[in-house]
């Protein structure tokens, strides 16, 4: 392994993993994000540039509403059938010599990669971008068993270089940008491997052909190769990786063994219906009218490719997201990112502030249910995530299978708030407020004696001087830190409508 000049390489394994553990709830993980003017900066140009693009490329197709309600059709389908199509792929893969191992959780997937690698002698493996193995966080429990694990993704490499975390589905290092990766492969790529070329400059040319020289040793090295999966055939055992750099090709075809770990929702059931899936992900992805490569393997082919397939089905909360009939269409994503970068909530904030690999709307909803935000007591950062949105409905307007995002956060909410309400006894200052004014919306007449009453000390303070902010610690006095209070109206709708010859009385 090349080396720079007197800085001896370490093994990855050597170098603690980060991971999102540990990460605060969202309001104050967003609060330090926002404060930081370069992210914001970065992510809004990158937002800006792929849902521009985006938007292009969905305008050329005419049926574009018509493969997304095939989309949300098809996985729905697979959803109600899961188990049959799970046994059916099981039965595929293995006819075609491949090995299918069931995971019902992140300990046990990562101990079934660990056994295999450990079986073939290997001390490091190349990878795929992955969003299940992050998941999991696979890469550090390979670590701890002695594993070097290698992200061969360019994002991915870039966020694995920095001792970084991930904040997009996609593009993993939204967050950075030219300047920063240049000064990360200068830094750290011959710690690992490969040193970054002498005179590396942040020209994006120069910058990818690093990575490339770094990464090829590895390629040529590696004897097992970890992968996730974008699709699964049910009646054929074929998996699907599509990606546009070439690096997912590498991992899938040169190791002598491959190893997916796949969520148990990514099925569809016949090869027919990838033809819907490959024209919605690259356009809602990339803006892309196909992936430049689109790799698909059936079981093991003698002589050509991995001699060895393991193809584990994860669990890890995806059968307790299935049981709930409003939650459950979460599982339909197609990890496309597309509503992370209509998000204004995401834009400013960044993924990192969301604590998981599922950052955005899709993991606001996402996230909590394959943590089980109904645990005992409420867990603050899972349950803070379905309050990370303004329900503005982009998130939805985008989703290339229609999962009704809106919808899911606010049924999310009051599993929240009902969980809540069941671990304190004495209520918060929320509960009272609420309890308050459901007590005066209850009949007309409490609701038109609150509205004179209203209206009767706002005149007060109008003619004070003391409309405007109101100063103090609290949910009120941080409500009018960045607001105003209104005139009152001189009359209520009630009166006026009385004055006007209206039937009705605040005395029902």
């Amino acid at each position: 392994m090349t080396v720079a000049p007197g800085d001896p390489a370490r093994p990855l394994r050597d170098r603690p993993e980060p991971t999102f553990r540990g990460t605060p709830p969202f309001p104050e993980a967003a609060r330090v994000a926002l404060a930081d003017d370069q992210l914001r900066a970065n992510l809004g140009r990158a937002t800006t540039t792929i849902r521009t693009k985006r938007a292009a490329a969905v305008a050329e197709r005419a049926d574009w509403e018509e493969l997304r309600l095939a989309g949300a059709a098809i996985k729905d389908a697979v959803l109600h059938d899961l188990p049959a199509l799970l046994e059916q792929l099981e039965q595929s893969v293995t006819a075609a010599g491949g090995t299918v191992h069931w995971a019902r959780d992140a300990a046990e997937a990562n101990a079934i990669v660990a056994a295999i690698t450990h079986a073939t002698g290997a001390r490091d493996v190349v990878k795929v971008k992955s969003m299940a193995t992050q998941e999991i966080e696979l890469n550090e429990a390979l670590r701890l068993e002695g594993i070097d694990v290698w992200e061969t993704d360019l994002a991915e490499m870039i966020v694995q270089l920095g001792h970084d975390l991930p904040s997009h589905i996609l593009v993993p290092a939204i967050h950075r940008n030219r300047s920063e990766i240049r000064d990360i492969f200068i830094d750290e790529m011959g710690r690992v491997g490969r040193p970054a070329p002498a005179g590396l400059t942040d020209a994006p040319p120069e910058l990818a052909e690093a990575a490339r020289l770094h990464l090829r040793e590895k390629f040529l090295r590696a004897r097992v190769a970890v992968s996730g999966a974008n699709f699964a055939v049910a009646e054929t055992g074929t998996v699907v990786v599509v990606e546009s750099e070439g690096n997912g090709r590498m991992c899938l075809t040169l190791p002598e063994t491959l190893i997916t770990v796949m969520g148990i929702e990514k099925l569809v059931p016949t090869w027919r219906d990838l033809e819907v899936f490959l024209q919605l992900l690259p356009r809602s992805a990339t803006a892309e009218r196909m992936n430049p490569y689109t790799s698909m393997w059936t079981g093991v082919t003698p002589g050509d490719g991995p001699q060895a397939f393991h193809l584990i089905l994860l669990d890890n909360g995806r059968t307790d997201t299935l049981s709930d009939p409003t939650g459950r269409q979460a599982l339909r994503c197609i990890r496309c990112s597309a509503c992370l970068n209509v998000c204004p909530v995401y834009e400013r904030t960044g993924g990192q502030a969301y604590g998981s690999v599922y950052p955005g709307p899709i993991g606001a909803i996402l996230t909590p249910q394959l943590r089980g935000i109904a645990k005992h007591p409420v867990d603050k950062q899972t349950a803070s995530l379905p309050f990370a949105s303004s329900l503005c409905g982009a998130c939805f307007d985008v989703c290339p299978v229609r999962i009704d995002i809106p919808e899911v956060l606010v049924h999310l909410r009051g599993q929240v708030v009902r969980q809540s309400e069941a671990d304190h006894r004495v209520p918060s200052r929320e509960q009272v407020a609420f309890g308050v004014a459901a007590w005066t919306l209850r009949t007309p007449r409490r609701l038109g004696l609150a509205e004179r009453s209203a209206g009767l000390v706002g005149r007060v303070l109008a003619r004070r001087g003391m409309l405007g902010r109101i100063p103090g610690p609290g949910p009120v006095g941080g409500w009018f830190r960045a607001r105003d209070m209104r005139a009152p109206a001189r009359e209520s709708f009630r009166a006026w409508w009385r004055t006007k010859g209206g039937r009705g009385s605040d005395d029902r």
